[in-house]
């Protein structure tokens, strides 16, 4: 069990720190509470109090009965300073709900209440989620103060979509469940955490699809669930994962940050965009190879005469871009959905064309395995070497492959 430090801002979500706190403190946890100001004007400290079972602390400067300890555990002889004492005992701090003020003063390193000033002097894995308006959560300079967090290594939590605090709208600002929360912050603690504590872990899912007119697409049947699994898995080593799903209707597991896309340019765009500060790419969305050159703005009329006819154009090879630009402690891992006579020699051919350190061969001529199956068995192919994995839960054949990756990383270091 860890201690979670659980700081709350001021906004309507304030009260689902509560049932958060409760879970946690159920599960086992230790808990303790941080409020700025403005929450006080949702939610009462008593309450909080009589759920962990320790103080709230609101100003810097206030004294803290408990001298920095967690419930459950010995109170120091000593009087140490509050905010920095119960930062240095917790496992994990996260901020939920992180209204657009509160992050925008982390953004900036500004300390002017408990929450803030502790989130400084924290040298333990950190972690907000988002909660405000969906307009405020998309202006660009809530979205500036979260890529500069995320780029800190703070684990920013995607709000959801849905109703939000005022009346008729509707929109991306909702403070995430209580349960999907704890799952966030459990995922983060010390006994989570091994070799991949603090790896940044780009991960794409899904299949493009390239418009054909308004309404109809060339398209593929992966359904992102291969990707997800590795996402997912990826978090619990304790990498920092962020997901690029194209297409996936599927919900992103907890402890990373989403970026959803639709074609393969927008694709190419985002890992152009987020490539450069990761250290492992696993390619496992389905790329459309090709796409029409020119998409109707309207739809195309069933009625029109003389059929329709498509002309096709070469979609860019996005990780033969990347390869070519990654630096020396860069890994790079492409999947190969190949059919028929001759799959495994043409995997192996885009593994060198491509100039990857890796790439997974999946036979999608068999149903079993096939897009959307629940189970899969790849080869993991690289210069030399290869590995089955045999028939198993997709969960478990990520493993397996990020085990491959892990042994890239250190052969790669070897050789530094």
């Amino acid at each position: 069990m860890g201690r979670i430090l659980l700081g709350v801002s001021g906004g309507i979500a304030a009260y689902k720190a509560l049932e958060l706190a409760r879970l946690a403190t159920r599960a086992g946890h230790g808990v303790r509470v941080l409020m700025t100001p403005a929450a006080r004007r949702f939610v009462g400290p008593p309450s909080f109090e009589a759920i962990v079972g320790a103080p709230v602390l609101i100003d810097e400067f206030e004294r803290d009965p408990l001298r920095g300890a967690f419930p459950g555990d010995p109170v120091p002889e000593h009087d140490p300073i509050g905010h920095l004492e119960v930062v240095a005992n917790a496992d994990i701090y996260l901020i939920a709900p992180a209204s657009a003020n509160t992050i925008a003063k982390l953004a900036a390193g500004i300390a002017d209440s408990m929450v803030t000033t502790s989130f400084l002097a924290c040298t333990a894995p950190r972690a907000i989620a988002p909660a405000m308006n969906d307009r405020m959560y998309a202006d660009a300079a809530t979205r500036a103060n979260l890529a500069v967090l995320h780029e800190r290594g703070v684990k920013v939590i995607d709000p959801d979509t849905g109703s939000l605090a005022s009346r008729g709208e509707y929109g991306a600002g909702r403070l995430p469940d209580p349960e999907r929360l704890l799952a966030e912050a459990e995922a983060l603690l010390p006994s989570k955490r091994g070799q991949w504590d603090g790896l940044r872990v780009l991960v794409t899912a899904g299949g493009t699809r390239e418009p054909i007119d308004s309404v109809r697409f060339i398209g593929n049947r992966s359904s992102g669930r291969m990707g997800l699994a590795l996402a997912e898995r990826a978090a619990a080593r304790a990498a920092n994962v962020t997901l690029v799903a194209a297409n996936v209707t599927l919900p992103s597991p907890p402890g990373m940050r989403r970026i959803d896309v639709e074609t393969a340019a927008q694709l190419a765009a985002t890992l152009r965009e987020e490539f450069p500060r990761s250290h492992v790419l696993v390619m496992a969305a389905a790329v459309a190879d090709f796409r029409p050159t020119r998409a109707e703005a309207g739809k195309l009329a069933r009625e029109r005469e003389g059929g329709l006819e498509l002309r096709l154009e070469r979609t860019e090879d996005i990780l033969g871009e990347l390869a070519g630009s990654r630096t020396a402690d860069q890994i790079l891992v492409g999947f190969s959905a190949e059919h028929g006579e001759g799959a495994i020699e043409r995997s192996r051919a885009k593994l060198e064309r491509k100039g990857l350190d890796a790439i997974v061969f999946n036979d999608v001529s068999r149903a079993e395995i096939g897009f959307d199956a629940e189970l899969n068995e790849v080869i993991v192919l690289e210069r030399g070497h290869e590995r089955r994995v045999d028939l198993a839960p997709k969960e478990e054949v990520a493993e397996a492959i990020l085990d491959q990756v892990e042994a890239l990383r250190a052969s790669a270091g070897s050789k530094r």
